[in-house]
């Protein structure tokens, strides 16, 4: 089944109450983490989208609850001179999970059909076979028996735009704007095209594409932490393991219980 954005911009708001929502939400997510602590899974969950379409702000809800020794979030920018040397999956190779780990990717390796594609940072050749060679790396992760979740956040120009705007007007959101932005901006109908050649070709069996509708900010944060959730805990025990016996037999003669 073919991926068309333009099925993503309802921009509904979220039909709820968010804060409960969300609430509830982060204990059920807190609940899968411990499960791959404790059943020793590891995890990969990888953010695309446009700039400003609240990719952020999805992962730090995602880990409000989540205990730090046990996850990485991951920006991804511009390769370093030591990074280009090498292959372009080199550096996410660097960042995979250990056991009982989840390794969060602001931005990914999809950078090599997308950015890179658009702006001529590489080859046509190069991002040609990228397709192959991102399909391969995810059915690798996925057959050593990481859960792989990849998630796509979809706005408007006009919600975009609303969001720059803010940006430019709020003092303490300036930093998270620059020349990129604007030039990424100008090139939307390239990035679409690019967008849709992605989803047609990694949108596989065994590492779908999910697409959330950023539009509305709360709606697509419920959206989006449902569904990174559900395909979480779809791939791991969620039974408490017992508690130890002779944990158990020390800890009742020290708390006199």
């Amino acid at each position: 089944m073919s991926i068309d954005l333009s099925d993503y911009e309802d921009g509904e708001a979220f039909d709820g109450k968010y804060k409960h929502a969300l609430e509830k939400l982060q204990k059920r997510l807190s609940h899968i983490h411990y499960a791959h602590i404790v059943h020793r899974r590891r995890a990969i969950i990888a953010f695309e989208g446009w700039d400003a379409a609240g990719k952020g702000g999805i992962i730090q809800r995602l880990t409000a609850e989540w205990d730090p020794r046990y996850y990485e979030v991951w920006p991804i920018s511009a390769p370093t001179p030591e990074e280009l040397a090498h292959h372009f999956l080199w550096r996410f190779w660097q960042r995979l999970p250990a056991q009982h780990n989840i390794a969060i990717f602001d931005r990914s390796w999809y950078g090599r059909v997308l950015v890179e594609r658009v702006e001529g940072f590489a080859s046509e050749a190069d991002w040609q076979r990228g397709y192959d060679e991102i399909n391969a790396f995810e059915a690798q992760q996925v057959a050593a028996g990481t859960t792989l979740v990849k998630v796509f956040v979809h706005v408007t120009q006009k919600e975009q735009d609303k969001r720059l705007t803010a940006r430019l007007e709020h003092p303490w959101k300036r930093w998270k704007t620059g020349l990129d932005d604007y030039r990424n901006r100008a090139k939307r109908k390239d990035y679409l095209k690019a967008m849709a050649e992605m989803f047609e070709r990694t949108d596989t069996k065994v590492a779908p594409w999910i697409v959330i509708d950023g539009n509305d900010k709360k709606a697509g944060r419920i959206a989006a932490l449902t569904a990174i959730a559900d395909a979480l805990e779809a791939h791991v025990p969620m039974e408490p393991p017992p508690l130890d016996p002779e944990v158990e037999k020390v800890a009742k003669k020290a708390l006199e219980l």
